[in-house]
């Protein structure tokens, strides 16, 4: 499927291209106040779980202190976030770096979120159901029907639902259901 196999690809380097000159400005200052109000590393690097389970490093803008461990995002709960970290990680800003990683090919606009390589049931799950065959993405279906509330072998179910019909229109929808999630009330951390 010619798609599946170039056409996301040039789909995703093209809309992100556009979206890193557009929002260029907005990034500089994001980490311009990171970098004045709590000094340390701009860009939070975690190494995370990719296609076919290779292990990549996964770029956010860092919202909690310096030294904060690992953690899966029902557990971000548990640790203290600077002030600038609750407000990009309210609005989602903080996820703006992986945009870098979608450039360069570790990631997809759309597919399964990459999970730590702690997170051994979902990395097994996504395994069995062909979901870790797909490159891991901005957002998902399990993110457009609420991940973080699922259990993992709901969000595995979604995330081998999503890997069975990859399409472009699939990918027009759940980027288009990203937008009206991100529209709803922010979650109190």
């Amino acid at each position: 499927m010619f798609y599946k196999s170039i056409g996301k690809r040039l789909l995703d380097f093209f809309i992100v291209f556009s979206a890193v000159v557009v929002l260029s400005p907005l990034i500089l200052l994001v980490a311009l106040l990171i970098k004045v109000f709590d000094p340390g590393p701009i860009i939070f690097k975690q190494s995370r779980i990719g296609k076919n389970g290779e292990a990549f490093k996964f770029y956010k803008f860092r919202s909690m202190p310096v030294n904060t461990g690992d953690l899966a995002s029902d557990e971000v709960g548990q640790v203290k976030i600077t002030w600038v970290g609750k407000v990009i990680r309210r609005t989602n800003i903080d996820e703006l770096p992986q945009l870098f990683n979608v450039l360069k090919g570790d990631m997809s606009i759309v597919g399964p979120r990459p999970p730590i390589g702690s997170q051994d049931e979902l990395i097994e799950l996504r395994r069995e159901n062909g979901a870790l065959q797909c490159l891991p993405g901005l957002t998902g279906l399990a993110q457009v029907n609420s991940f973080d509330g699922m259990t993992v072998p709901e969000k595995a179910t979604f995330d081998g639902k999503y890997a069975e019909k990859v399409s472009f229109f699939t990918d027009v929808k759940i980027i288009l259901n990203t937008f009206l999630y991100l529209l709803r009330p922010p979650p109190v951390y």
